[in-house]
């Protein structure tokens, strides 16, 4: 049984995103919030698995409601549905911490079929998005390949967060503190000149690092 919080002003729509989550996960309970306000009330109160988040809502951005529901509970995936395509409302939702970004233009399936993945630690993104993303980092990513500003460690981090674990997971496997797991992130989000898990995820499938087993040397 996943739980996930449909955060989505126009009812027709909420019940639309129901269908479609009742149709890609065997069990499933859903909550539905209408606002910015009860979006981050039932959000920061109660633990989600998911988190399906409108932009335009009628008292705020959709964008307050991830970054609470983030810095809360960080173990909810937040995955922005929305009409809105263009560079800034993706970049903007990708920094605020959003692990996945679906446009509701897409068929039905399509986004059941791109929801289920977030069970194997794949982001979400509409086909449209990810081309977006691709263009962006090729006009703004760092001007050093990452092959060569990266130490053997972040490289063997960011393999693992490119695969979907969170920061106590990856700190198993590599025997390491969490605090030190953190660090690494960090520099890693510095020297991509990234700042969200999906940009990450996307870094670590270009080097050919999401599939790639972790190391077991150290740094």
């Amino acid at each position: 049984m996943i739980r996930v919080l449909i955060v989505e002003d126009v009812a027709e729509t909420r019940r639309w995103l129901s269908g479609i989550l009742n149709t890609a996960f065997e069990a499933c309970e859903i909550v539905e919030a209408g606002n910015v306000r009860d979006g981050v009330a039932l959000g920061t109160r109660e633990e989600f698995d998911l988190a399906l988040i409108d932009l335009g809502l009628p008292d705020g951005s959709g964008l307050d409601v991830l970054r609470h529901i983030r810095a809360a509970r960080p173990a909810t995936s937040c995955v922005v549905t929305t009409v809105m395509g263009d560079d800034a409302h993706i970049v903007g939702a990708l920094s605020a911490g959003a692990g996945g970004y679906l446009l509701k233009e897409q068929m039905p399936e399509s986004i059941g079929q791109q929801l289920r993945q977030i069970l194997d630690g794949v982001p979400p993104l509409s086909p449209s998005v990810a081309r977006r993303i691709m263009d962006h980092f090729r006009l703004t990513g760092p001007s050093a390949e990452p092959e060569e500003t990266l130490t053997p460690r972040e490289r063997d981090v960011l393999a693992l967060i490119g695969r979907g674990l969170r920061n106590g997971e990856v700190a198993h496997e590599l025997d390491l503190a969490e605090s030190t797991v953190a660090s690494y992130i960090k520099a890693i989000y510095r020297k991509l000149g990234i700042s969200s898990r999906a940009e990450a995820s996307w870094h670590a499938t270009r080097l050919g690092l999401a599939t790639r087993p972790a190391r077991t040397d150290p740094c």
